[in-house]
């Protein structure tokens, strides 16, 4: 594997380290309002991030199923919500108190994220073989292109991972680490995907969509009801607006 690969494997993972350091700048607690509002612009950004990085892309690479190239995707959206559920009543420790229920909430961020990232991981990976190939389908530009795109849109998925850690008590280098490793799915997935390509093409819609199903459960399930816990506060649904166009507009410019 040379240099120039080793290193567009490991641009995405950049990015989302990138976005994690931001704990750096905030303060020890967060006032309820920006706390809502942090809920709200996450819930946003994974939103935006399932339907234009997951979704449609996977039902774009089913096109040759006709008129259902929107099976796979629904089968690995509905796994992906089940997998999540399924991790809820798992762990049911996680959600006995309020304290306790807001560690969860977290947990399940932090894991629908880097289920999220597998994906894309493997998507430069497969890029970066379609290089290798030799055949022209993929030049070394445009997987690294890719790789940048993805990079840049890990930064914020970096910090809505990190920040709620440490506004959970944790220190500020330990939600840091929280936070890159949730991206260190990528490089690891990438370079599996490259050596796999053959296989792992036909299964990417099932595993874009997967990630989607498990980031709009979260969303559904975790998110929506903490950002708006204030009867009367449009604070964290006007920063899920904002989430939201935010990141559907850097994954259109950059897609």
């Amino acid at each position: 594997m040379n240099q120039d690969i080793i290193i567009g494997l490991m641009i995405p993972f950049c990015g989302t380290a990138v976005g994690a350091a931001a704990v750096f700048f905030m303060k020890k607690a967060l006032d309820p309002r920006v706390s809502r509002a942090l809920t709200g612009f996450a819930a946003g950004v994974m939103t935006a991030a399932s339907v234009w990085s997951l979704i449609i892309p996977a039902i774009e690479q089913s096109e040759h199923w006709g008129r259902l190239s929107f099976l796979p995707a629904v089968i690995g959206f509905w796994a992906g919500v089940l997998f999540l559920l399924l991790i809820d009543r798992i762990v049911p420790r996680l959600t006995r108190t309020a304290n306790t229920a807001k560690h969860s909430r977290t947990a399940m961020m932090v894991l629908a994220v880097t289920l999220h990232n597998i994906p894309e991981g493997m998507a430069v990976g497969v890029a970066y073989a379609g290089f290798l190939s030799g055949t022209g389908s993929m030049p070394l530009a445009g997987a690294l292109a890719l790789a940048t795109g993805i990079a840049i849109q890990n930064i914020p998925e970096g910090a809505i991972i990190s920040m709620p850690l440490h506004a959970q008590g944790r220190s500020k280098g330990s939600a840091f680490l929280g936070g890159v490793l949730s991206g260190a799915v990528e490089p690891v997935f990438g370079a599996l995907a490259l050596i796999l390509s053959g296989l792992v093409i036909p299964a990417m819609p099932c595993l874009l969509s997967f990630a989607a199903g498990a980031m709009i459960c979260v969303v559904a399930r975790e998110l929506i009801p903490e950002m708006t816990q204030e009867e009367r506060s449009c604070v964290g649904v006007v920063f899920y607006a904002l989430g939201f166009t935010v990141m559907m507009a850097m994954d259109v410019a950059l897609g």
